[in-house]
């Protein structure tokens, strides 16, 4: 006895056999399943029926005129990947049902031997077996995905290498998950033995694992370089390389804000390749820093010159560089985009007491303008001195640009 709620099932029955056709065409009648009947006489005909009209069940045959035996579960499974696959067997080849099991068909029936009430079990607990198996598999798929997504986020966002700076790093990252894809934001800090502290933000272009993979590249690659002595242009060129070397696509490119501060003398070197300008602030509103403007990396490799800019630091403040994900969100149900200005109205307002808590709750407000729509990633990195110039200008400093 069928239910009110019990589903509809469309069932594709592959016979070439008109009398065994009939047989289960009645059986069908007698189960009480709400179903839709079509009938293929060859596993070509199933295979083309099936890739136009999706089936929940397929009752298969294994003696066709253009297949025989497990290889006609292989073609159906290819044709029709979310449908459950019962085989129909004859008396003397129960091992031929057991093999087809085997292979992913859902369950195999004897013909002859076939009761309404056995058909209808079959095919309601193939199709439920089958939702089962879908599901168990975008799990699992789910799951490997966020492993592998917590790996390269690992090595996008690595642990600083402060040494004895006097300078604190604080950092947050907040991927845009309405895609599942992780995209290619990353930054690194590091402080060299000359005293000085090298920092970089970074943005592949695009989402998914080979942008991510190429932004893990480029951060381990920086981080490498600055630990050798390579500073400004240079880098910027090496990086370039890199990239170029690397990139699955030509089109892949990467926007990147290289910052070197310089402690003792209070000053910061700044490049711009493709990237925001960072903030400053400290003594007084925040403000974003003048500096000049480059090209990104891999847009024209070879042919780009980039700039230094200088900028003088307070003695108490901080540097925020910043990933365009966190600016290009819009300002509540406007279509107006939060914009440079608009953040830095949210830097001024939210307390600075605590690097930390600042961040959580710059990206809290941040989602919250843009109604949590983000489809792209943002990264930030905020170093913050008090203090700064007291110790003494370090002789014999290396130059960083």
């Amino acid at each position: 006895m069928t239910t009110a709620a019990e589903p509809q099932y469309r069932i594709v029955l592959v016979e070439d056999d008109d009398g065994d056709a009939l047989l289960v065409d009645e059986l069908l009648i007698d189960t009480g399943l709400r179903y839709e009947l079509t009938r293929c006489t060859t596993l070509a005909e199933a295979r083309a029926e099936l890739t136009v009209h999706p089936a929940d069940c397929v009752l298969l045959d294994l003696h066709l005129p253009d297949a025989m035996g497990i290889g006609a579960v292989d073609a159906i499974q290819e044709a029709a990947p979310h449908a459950a696959i019962i085989v129909l067997t004859g008396l003397a080849e129960s091992q031929a049902g057991i093999d087809a099991v085997a292979a992913g068909a859902q369950d195999y029936l004897v013909k002859g031997r076939v009761e309404p009430d056995l058909l209808h079990r079959a095919v309601r607990y193939a199709a439920q077996r089958k939702q089962a198996e879908r599901v168990s598999a975008a799990i699992q798929a789910g799951q490997l995905r966020a492993e592998e997504n917590a790996r390269l986020e690992r090595g996008l966002l690595p642990q600083p290498m402060l040494g004895a700076s006097r300078i604190s790093a604080a950092s947050r990252y907040f991927p845009g998950r309405e895609r599942a894809l992780l995209g290619g934001d990353f930054l690194d800090v590091v402080h060299t033995p000359d005293g000085l502290l090298h920092a970089i933000v970074g943005d592949v272009s695009g989402h998914g694992p080979d942008a991510a993979a190429l932004g893990v590249c480029l951060r381990i690659a920086w981080r490498a370089l600055t630990l050798g002595g390579h500073r400004g242009r240079e880098l910027l060129g090496l990086l370039e390389r890199m990239l170029v070397a690397e990139r699955t696509h030509a089109d892949l490119f990467a926007t990147v804000t290289l910052v070197c501060l310089d402690q003792a003398g209070r000053r910061a070197t700044v490049y711009l390749a493709g990237h925001h300008a960072p903030l400053l602030t400290g003594g007084g509103s925040a403000r974003e820093v003048r500096a000049s403007h480059g090209i990104a990396l891999g847009i024209a490799p070879g042919l780009a010159n980039w700039h230094p800019s200088e900028v003088e630091l307070p003695a108490n403040g901080a540097l925020m560089i910043y990933t365009d994900g966190l600016i290009e969100g819009h300002q509540g149900d406007e279509d107006e985009r939060l914009g440079v200005e608009g953040l830095i109205q949210l830097v001024d307002r939210i307390p600075a007491a605590d690097a930390d808590s600042h961040l959580d709750e710059l990206i809290t407000e941040v989602r919250k303008l843009n109604a949590d729509r983000h489809t792209d990633d943002l990264a930030i990195l905020r170093l913050e001195w008090s203090g700064l110039g007291a110790e003494p200008h370090p002789a014999g400093r290396v130059g960083h640009r």
